[in-house]
Formats: C-alpha cells, sequence, structure tokens
C-alpha cells in the first residue's frame, strides 16, 4: 500500500537516509488544511514557530521514502495526490447492483453513498439541508441538485477517513456528475472508476417480474411498467456513460451469471485501477 503524504511547508533536508521517519503519521483534512503530526520534535518545531514553508512530499511504501525533486537535497510538492478511492456502480432494475454494491464494500471499505438514503437521514435529523429538501417534497418537486450535492459535500465531510465512497443512485444526469467531478476536485480527489452491469432486458425483465411475485411491488408485477422503467434508465444513463467515456473511466461488466461470477469481473476492474 502507498501512503501519500504531503505536509505543507519546506525545509531542507541533508543525509535524508540517516533520519529517522518510521511511524510518521499524517492526517489531512481537504480544503481546510488542519494537519495533524506524529512526527520527530523538529519537525513538529518548523510547523509549530510558523515558518513560511514550501508544500513537501514523501511517498512511504512500507519501507523507504521515494524522493520526488530533481534536486536530492530538497523535496517538494505542488498538490495533494489522491488519496481515496472513489467508484460509481450502475445497474438498471433487476442488475443484482444492491448485492453486488455491498459485496464491494465489504471487500474494499469504501462507504456506501446512497443518495436516497443521505435524504432521509438528513430530513429525519432536520438538517438545514433535510428541512430545504423537505419543503420541495411537500409541494410535490423534485429535490434541486444543488441540495443533493451539499448533502453528499456533508457526508464525505462526515467520512474524512475512508479509503474512499461507493456511489449509488448518483449521478443519474450529465449536470450531476459534472457537478460531482467538481466537488470532488475541491475535495481534492476524484472518481476512480464507473462500472456499469450489462444484463439483456429479457434477463431484467425475467428477474423483476420473479422479484415482483415476494417483493409485493407492483412495479415489478407488470411487465408494460418494467420495461418503461428499463427505457427510462437507458434514456438517463447513457449521456453519463459517454461523460465518463471521455476520461477513460467507464468499464463494462457482464452482470449476468453467477453472483461470485460477476463480482470477481468487477473486483478485476479495480484491482487493475488500484494498482
Amino acid at each position: 500500500m502507498i501512503f501519500i503524504i504531503v505536509l505543507y511547508g519546506s525545509f531542507h533536508i541533508t543525509n535524508l537516509r540517516h533520519q529517522c521517519f518510521c511511524g510518521l503519521s499524517v492526517s489531512l483534512q481537504a480544503l481546510s488544511l488542519n494537519i495533524l503530526f506524529n512526527l520527530p520534535a523538529y519537525i513538529q518545531n518548523f510547523v509549530a514557530t510558523g515558518f513560511n514553508l514550501k508544500p513537501v512530499q514523501y511517498i512511504y511504501n512500507r519501507q523507504n521514502f521515494l524522493r520526488q525533486a530533481a534536486n536530492p537535497s530538497v523535496y517538494r510538492f505542488s498538490s495533494l495526490e489522491q488519496l481515496m478511492f472513489n467508484l460509481i456502480l450502475f445497474g438498471p432494475p433487476g442488475s443484482g447492483k444492491g448485492t453486488q454494491s455491498e459485496k464491494i464494500v465489504n471487500r474494499y471499505g469504501l462507504v456506501h453513498l446512497s443518495t436516497g438514503n443521505l435524504l432521509r437521514e438528513e430530513i429525519a435529523e432536520k438538517t438545514p439541508l433535510g428541512l430545504e429538501a423537505q419543503s420541495f417534497i411537500d409541494k410535490g418537486k423534485l429535490v434541486p441538485d444543488e441540495i443533493v450535492i451539499g448533502m453528499i459535500s456533508s457526508s464525505l465531510d462526515h467520512h474524512k477517513e475512508a479509503k474512499g465512497f461507493l456511489f449509488d443512485g448518483f449521478p443519474r444526469t450529465v449536470a450531476q456528475a459534472k457537478a460531482l467531478d467538481k466537488l470532488l476536485e475541491l475535495k481534492k480527489t476524484e472518481i476512480s472508476v464507473v462500472l456499469a452491469l450489462v444484463v439483456s432486458e429479457e434477463e431484467l425483465v425475467k428477474r423483476l417480474l420473479h422479484r415482483g411475485e415476494t417483493s409485493g411491488r407492483s412495479d415489478d408485477n407488470d411487465e408494460a411498467v418494467i420495461h418503461k422503467r428499463l427505457a427510462v434508465y437507458n434514456d438517463e444513463t447513457a449521456p453519463v456513460a459517454d461523460h465518463y467515456r471521455k476520461t477513460k473511466k467507464f468499464h463494462t461488466v457482464k452482470g449476468e451469471g453467477m453472483v461470485d461470477d460477476i463480482f470477481a469481473s468487477i473486483c478485476e476492474v479495480i484491482d487493475r485501477k488500484i494498482k
């Protein structure tokens, strides 16, 4: 595992090899630049005394620090690199997205971020965003993207130590995708990969009708309604898929077959991205 560590400051070090940096621990907070140090005392003094320091970066790979500068006596960083692995999982109704989301979260230690759940939590807790969202719902209107993005931002801030996020149910439009990209950029991270579960419409209809026998959901019992839901999903997600294809982050995974085989295919894509 590689940890990227940024210290907002610059100092000169000679004979770096003879310095002991074992157990160095830095916790970074996006944007606020609140930095918690567990460093040798002489480095703490540099920070505590308020020197006008420029960025310094080390990459630690459990064995040593890899130096990142042309001048071996000064190590500088220009920006905070991505620390999180963020995934968007697409899947039409009946694709098994819920099952695979749970397996991904458990395997990779990601935070499952469902905009539907966020909305319900914010409303239940009567937060300012929740109250504003409720006012639109009470009027029979859709909750504006700005409010949803605000809720996502709050969740990101609440899970600052997370390894990453799995975005479920968002983004649904290109405008939402661009807003999410901008939000993550401000928080010094980005979407790492977008996965889409691909299942034939015939198989999806069969799965949903079978699910309707036990779920009691009316929209899972009517084949005409199911076809309409799938058409809406395809119309909504196709432009979003194209948006992420441009950045070569979009990948499809066959969503038919054994659950574990599908998950293995998902893991192959994720593992390549992590490496």
